[in-house]
C-alpha cells in the first residue's frame, strides 16, 4: 500500500470486497481492513452467503492485534442474527476502538442499528468515506433494499449500424471472443439472466455461465460457474419449446407468463421449468410485477437482461432498465437486419430517449458502451 491514509485503507477494503463479485449473492460484497498504528493487522472479505462476513475474517486474521485497532468496512456492520452472528458485536468484543464505514446498510434489518450498537459501546464511528465507490460495488443490493426491485443491466451486441441480428434471426456471432468473455462475467455476477421467449426460440441459448469462457484460472472459473444464475424467460403465451436447451442445464429456469393454460403449464413443468403466472398489461406479462417478484421471492440483486428488440424496448419504455452495456462490432448488417430496440410511436425528436454515457472502451476488436437511460417521467 503506497500511502497509509484512511482513503488508502478503505480502497483496500473495496478491493477485497470485489473478490466476492461472483460469489456473495444474494448478500452484498463487503471488505474489511483492520489497522493499528497505521499498519494493516488483519483483512478479510465476504466470500459467500452463509459463511462468515468480512469483519469476522479480518478479526480472525488479526487475533489480539485487533484490540485498539481501527476497522475500515465497506458496508455498515450488521447488528442482527441471520445465518451468522452480528458483526457489530464481534467488533466490540474484539476491542476495536474505531470503525470507519463507507456506507450505511440499506437493509431495513440493519439500517443504522449496527452503527448505533457500536456507538453505545463507546466505539468511535465515522461514515461516508468512499461511499460512491461502495455503492457502485453493490448496485443490486441497494436497489433491492431501497426500491424493492433488482438492478437491471441490459446487455446487447450490435453492429456499427445498430443491428442485432439478420432478418432471419441469425445472430451468432456479431462480436468477438473478448466481448463474449465480458458477457460471461456479467452473467456470473448476476442473480438472474432474463430474456424473452422469442430469443430462446431463435437462438436456443443455454443462458448459463460457462467456465471455459470466463477468462479466469481454471479452478476459480469452475468455482464461479458452480453458481448458475436463475434463468428467467418472459413468455406471455407459453410458447417455450419443451426441448429448449436451457431446460436441460443445471440450475433453475423460471417461465414468467400471463397465460392460464394448465395443460401447457404442466408440460413445461414436466420438462423442468418453473412457471410463474403474473398479471397482464396489454396482454403481456406485467414486467414491473415480475421484477418485484424477483426481488421479494428470489432475493435477486442484479438481473442481466439479454434479449431482443421487443422485450428490450418494453423494458426501456417502462423505465425498468438501470444500465446498458452495448457491445459494438466493427461490421454492418444492413437496413433489413433487426434493430436494437422496438420503440413504436416515436415520431418526433422530442420523443427521443436520451442516454447518459458513463464509459466507452475497446474490448478486443469491439467496443463497449456503458450508458444509463435518462428518466422521462
Amino acid at each position: 500500500m503506497a500511502k497509509a491514509t484512511p482513503e488508502s485503507f478503505m480502497a483496500r477494503a473495496l478491493e477485497l470486497a470485489r473478490r466476492g463479485l461472483y460469489t456473495t449473492d444474494p448478500n452484498p460484497r463487503v471488505g474489511c481492513v483492520l489497522v493499528k498504528q497505521r499498519r494493516v493487522v488483519g483483512e478479510g472479505w465476504h466470500v459467500r452467503a452463509g459463511e462468515p462476513h468480512a469483519e469476522i475474517h479480518a478479526l480472525q486474521a488479526a487475533g489480539e492485534a485487533a484490540r485498539g485497532a481501527t476497522a475500515y468496512v465497506t458496508l455498515e456492520p450488521c447488528a442482527h442474527h441471520g445465518r451468522t452472528g452480528p458483526c457489530a458485536q464481534a467488533l466490540i468484543e474484539a476491542g476495536v476502538k474505531r470503525v470507519v464505514v463507507a456506507m450505511e446498510d440499506p437493509n431495513p434489518e440493519v439500517a443504522g442499528r449496527g452503527l448505533a450498537m457500536l456507538r453505545e459501546a463507546g466505539v468511535a464511528v465515522e461514515t461516508g468515506l468512499l461511499e460512491a465507490d461502495a455503492r457502485r460495488l453493490n448496485p443490486g443490493f441497494v436497489s433491492r433494499m431501497t426500491h424493492r426491485r433488482p438492478f437491471v443491466r441490459l446487455k446487447m451486441a450490435m453492429s456499427l449500424d445498430g443491428r442485432t441480428a439478420m432478418a432471419s434471426g441469425e445472430s451468432q456471432w456479431i462480436t468477438g471472443p473478448a466481448a463474449r468473455t465480458q458477457v460471461q462475467r456479467l452473467r456470473a455476477r448476476s442473480s438472474a439472466v432474463m430474456t424473452g421467449v422469442e430469443s430462446v426460440i431463435h437462438d436456443d441459448s443455454r443462458l448459463t455461465v460457462r467456465a471455459d469462457q470466463l477468462g479466469l484460472e481454471a479452478g476459480a472459473a469452475a468455482r464461479v460457474a458452480a453458481r448458475q444464475p436463475l434463468r428467467v424467460i418472459v413468455d406471455s403465451r407459453l410458447r417455450l419449446p419443451l426441448a429448449a436447451a436451457c431446460l436441460r442445464e443445471p440450475g433453475r429456469t423460471l417461465v414468467a407468463t400471463c397465460a392460464r393454460e394448465p395443460d401447457r403449464r404442466a408440460a413445461l413443468e414436466a420438462a423442468g421449468a418453473e412457471v410463474l403466472v403474473l398479471p397482464a398489461r396489454e396482454a403481456r406479462v406485467d414486467l414491473a410485477a415480475l421484477l418485484r417478484h424477483l426481488a421479494a421471492e428470489e432475493a435477486c440483486n442484479e438481473v442481466l437482461l439479454e434479449t431482443g428488440a421487443t422485450l428490450a424496448g418494453a423494458m426501456l419504455d417502462a423505465e425498468l432498465i438501470d444500465e446498458m452495456q452495448l457491445f459494438v462490432a466493427p461490421t454492418l448488417l444492413g437496413g433489413e437486419a433487426r434493430p436494437l430496440f422496438a420503440l413504436p410511436g416515436l415520431a418526433r425528436m422530442a420523443q427521443q430517449r436520451p442516454l447518459q454515457i458513463d464509459d466507452i472502451r475497446a474490448v478486443g476488436r469491439d467496443w463497449r458502451i456503458i450508458a444509463r437511460p435518462e428518466r422521462v417521467s
